[in-house]
C-alpha cells in the first residue's frame, strides 16, 4: 500500500536551498528554467520534526561522523575513562566493526553514518567491555602514526572484516528496526551491505510551476558607532533570491515500512502519520534569518493506493503563466491527476482526498474534498487500514 503526497506551496523571497556559489537552485523542466528545492532537503527538514509529530528522540535518528567523539564523551562521563584514551579506544572499536575514520581527522568516521540515537550509548558500552584489546590496538597505532608510516592505504588495511562476535556487536550497535527516520529514509553502508535497510519512503525534488530567473539583493550595512562627520557603508554585498510556486511529492510505502520496522504496528502507524504531518510542514532553513519565507501549502492532494504511483509533476510541463499563479497551478495539478484518472481506471485506488486553502478543489466528488488539513490527515490515514 502507498500513500502519495502532493502539495503546492508558494514562497516569497527566498533562497532556500542554494548551490556551490550561493544561487537558489534550478532545474531546467519542459524547456524552461525552474525553482529547485533538493529532496534531500526537504527530507532533513521532515526528520527534524518528527520529535513534533509524537515520534521519542529514542525512535529517531542521526546522520554524522562523530561517533567517536561522542562516544568518548560517554566513556569519560559514565565510567571514568580518559578522553584522549577514549578517542582511540572508540577509533579502534569503529576499525574492528569494520568501518573507517576520516584520514585528515580520525575522531571522525570516513562518512556520514545513519544510526539511531542509541547508536553512541550502545558503541560506548562495546568499547568499555572490549578496552584492554580496543586499548593495545589504538596504542599500536599511535606507535605507528609517530613513525610516519600510518598513510593512508595502511588506515585502509586496517579495516579487517568482523569475526562473528564483532559482527554481533555491530549489528546492535546499528540496529535500526525501531528507527523511524532509517526505516523511512533508508541507509547505504559500503563497507557492510548486510546493515543497508531499503527506503519507505521516495521524495522528489520539489519544482516551480512556471518559469524563473534568480535574482539578487544588493545590500549595504552602516557601522552604528560610525562618527557623524563620515559617512557611506561600512559593508556591502548581495545576496541571491527568487521567488516561486513549487509541486511537491513525496510517496511512502507502508509494507516496506511495516519491513524495516518489524513486529510493531503501533510504531508503523505512528510513523506513517508523523511522515504526513511532517512533510506537510517541512520548510528547509537556508536563509530564513534574512527572508522569513515561512508560508505553508496552500493546495492538497492525497492519495492511497495499492500499487503503483504518480509523481504529476507533468501537470508543469508546459510552465505555468498566470497573474495568480497558485490558482493556475492548482487547477493545472488537478485536472492532470484527472485525466490520468480517466485514462488509466481506478483500479488499485483505495482514498483520494483533496483540499484547496482558496476553495473548494474542482472535479473531485464531494466525498473526496476535506475541509482542514486535519481532516486529510485523518481520512487519508484512515484509508491504509484493513
Amino acid at each position: 500500500m502507498i500513500i502519495e503526497l502532493h502539495l503546492l506551496q508558494s514562497f516569497p523571497v527566498s533562497n532556500l536551498n542554494r548551490d556551490d556559489i550561493g544561487q537558489p537552485k534550478t532545474a531546467t523542466f519542459g524547456g524552461q528554467v525552474r525553482g529547485r528545492i533538493s529532496s534531500q532537503s526537504l527530507k532533513r527538514a521532515a526528520r527534524l520534526l518528527f520529535g513534533r509529530y509524537g515520534l521519542d528522540p529514542s525512535e529517531t535518528g542521526v546522520r554524522t561522523k562523530r561517533l567517536v567523539e561522542r562516544s568518548a564523551t560517554v566513556l569519560r562521563d559514565a565510567h571514568g575513562r580518559d578522553y584522549d584514551e577514549a578517542v582511540g579506544v572508540v577509533s579502534s572499536a569503529l576499525l574492528a566493526l569494520g568501518f573507517g575514520l576520516d584520514k585528515r581527522r580520525n575522531t571522525l568516521t570516513e562518512y556520514l553514518l545513519f544510526v539511531g540515537n542509541k547508536a553512541v550509548d550502545l558503541l560506548a558500552e562495546y568499547s568499555e567491555r572490549d578496552w584492554d584489546r580496543l586499548a593495545a590496538d589504538a596504542t599500536a597505532r599511535a606507535k605507528a602514526a609517530e613513525r610516519k608510516k600510518a598513510d593512508a592505504g595502511e588506515e585502509k588495511k586496517s579495516k579487517v572484516k568482523p569475526d562473528k562476535h564483532t559482527l554481533e556487536a555491530a549489528a546492535r550497535i546499528l540496529d535500526a528496526s525501531r528507527v523511524v527516520d532509517v526505516a523511512l529514509f533508508g541507509r547505504m553502508i559500503a563497507d557492510n551491505k548486510d546493515f543497508n535497510v531499503n527506503a519507505a519512503s521516495q521524495v522528489a525534488h520539489a519544482i516551480s510551476t512556471h518559469a524563473v530567473v534568480n535574482e539578487y539583493d544588493y545590500y549595504t550595512a552602516v557601522d552604528d558607532l560610525q562618527p557623524t562627520d563620515e559617512s557611506g557603508a561600512d559593508m556591502i554585498g548581495t545576496v541571491d533570491f527568487n521567488s516561486a510556486c513549487y509541486y511537491r511529492y513525496a510517496n511512502l510505502h507502508l509494507d516496506q515500512l511495516s519491513i524495516n520496522l518489524p513486529g510493531d504496528i503501533d510504531l508503523v502507524e505512528r510513523a506513517a502519520r508523523a511522515w504526513l504531518d511532517a512533510f506537510i510542514d517541512a520548510v528547509p532553513s537556508g536563509k530564513q534569518n534574512s527572508t522569513a519565507a515561512l508560508t505553508p501549502p496552500e493546495t492538497f492532494l492525497v492519495v492511497v493506493r495499492d500499487a503503483g504511483a504518480w509523481n504529476l509533476a507533468n501537470a508543469f510541463l508546459k510552465p505555468v503563466a498566470d497573474s495568480d499563479l497558485m490558482a493556475a497551478s492548482t487547477r493545472a495539478l488537478f485536472e492532470h491527476f484527472g485525466r490520468l484518472r480517466q485514462f488509466y481506471g481506478r483500479g488499485g485506488l483505495r482514498a483520494v482526498v483533496a483540499a484547496s486553502v482558496n476553495g473548494d478543489p474542482e472535479g473531485f466528488e464531494p466525498s473526496e474534498i476535506a475541509s482542514s488539513r486535519a481532516e486529510l490527515v485523518a481520512r487519508a490515514l484512515a484509508a491504509t487500514k484493513p
